[in-house]
């Protein structure tokens, strides 16, 4: 692939070393032409029939593309969200679990997965049982209802052991849903082979897009399970016979109420730029340097945690929370944009094709 090409696509790379796509990725110079045009098209010819006539067909456009990057076989097999804590909360909402029911997850997860989970204990009497992500296979028990976990730690770049996971869900007959924020886009995934229930991802992280994007698979053989509770427009099978309706019969009633036509276009120009070196060749030379990375910062005497072959270095910082933040706002002022990760005394790098090698020296060379 062309590296200094996809580089060129990011204005914000021109002066800073930006680390941070695990929070949201570098926003590509096309998605901005593509949002200020959807904007500019609502404000001179309004937002009535034209207007929808353009965001229909963009939005499965949009869906379309995040099928073939998850490998799912139907592309309305894929709801459109606004990210994947959206994709997550539709899913642990729309089960039928209650007093009695164990949800068995890691015990490093995001707030965006917890969330959902700590209402369904408030809320319905759910158990929570939280282990650490290895650890979470041993821990189902005839109890076990639902195994929800992420597939990539946000905390360490650790890959969740999917074939053990599989393995113990397929024995009991549990659903498996996956927190793929730091995942797709990232690594590759094949949901097919995955054999999970669900996988929830983001658009704006490692796909570059506007915050407000995402996408949520659910494997049609376990949509029958999962209640929407809050269907919108696309979810009617029939606009024409009012409450007579029933739901449509696939991912589409899963769908965010509402779509913007700027962050659509917006989410589709980014998906685009990614995709025109190939997303393999962008996943693998993201990989490549993260990893090349972890072994500097080892070697520089740095305490980089456990991680797999993803795009997520995370290295402990003497002094804890303090030290963190200061170590990170720090790198900042010398324009090198990363992470700390509150609560744990860490810093996080996320590292993408669009990075380069000045940008981990930069990294390096600020941190000592």
């Amino acid at each position: 692939m062309d590296a200094a090409r996809l580089r060129a696509a990011f204005p914000v790379l021109e002066r800073t070393a930006y680390l941070n796509a695990g929070t949201c990725g570098p926003l590509p110079a096309a998605a901005q032409r593509a949002a200020a045009e959807a904007w500019r098209f609502g404000i001179e010819e309004g937002r009535s029939g034209a207007f929808y006539e353009r965001l229909m067909p963009m939005s499965d456009q949009l869906r379309e593309r995040y099928a073939g990057l998850l490998g799912a076989a139907r592309p309305e097999d894929v709801a459109l969200t606004a990210g994947t804590s959206d994709g997550c909360g539709r899913v642990v909402a729309g089960l039928a679990l209650g007093p009695g029911d164990e949800i068995v997850t890691a015990d490093d997860e995001h707030p965006g997965l917890q969330g959902p989970l700590i209402a369904a204990r408030l809320q319905r009497g759910v158990t929570v049982r939280a282990v650490p992500l290895a650890e979470i296979p041993e821990a189902v028990s005839e109890n076990t209802k639902l195994i929800a976990c992420s597939h990539v730690s946000w905390h360490s770049g650790a890959v969740a052991p999917m074939a053990a996971i599989v393995a113990a869900a397929r024995g009991r007959d549990i659903p498996v849903l996956l927190d793929g924020a730091q995942g797709v886009g990232a690594v590759p995934v094949d949901v097919g082979a995955l054999g999970v229930a669900a996988y929830a991802g983001s658009g704006q992280k490692w796909l570059c897009g506007p915050v407000g994007c995402g996408m949520l698979w659910i494997a049609p053989e376990f949509a029958g399970r999962i209640a929407a509770p809050a269907p919108g427009y696309r979810g009617v099978a029939d606009h024409d016979v009012g409450l007579a309706s029933g739901l449509v019969e696939n991912a589409l009633r899963y769908d965010m109420a509402s779509q913007d036509l700027a962050t659509i276009a917006a989410a589709t120009a980014a998906f685009d730029i990614l995709a025109e070196p190939g997303l393999a060749a962008v996943q693998e030379r993201a990989i490549g340097l993260a990893a090349s990375l972890a072994s500097s910062l080892a070697a520089a005497g740095f305490a980089v945690l456990p991680r797999g072959e993803t795009t997520l270095v995370s290295w402990t910082v003497e002094g804890g929370d303090e030290a963190a933040v200061a170590v990170r706002d720090r790198l900042q002022a010398a324009g090198v944009t990363i992470r700390n990760l509150p609560g744990t005394g860490r810093l996080r790098a996320s590292v993408g094709a669009w990075n380069d090698e000045d940008d981990v020296q930069r990294l390096l060379t600020a941190l000592v």
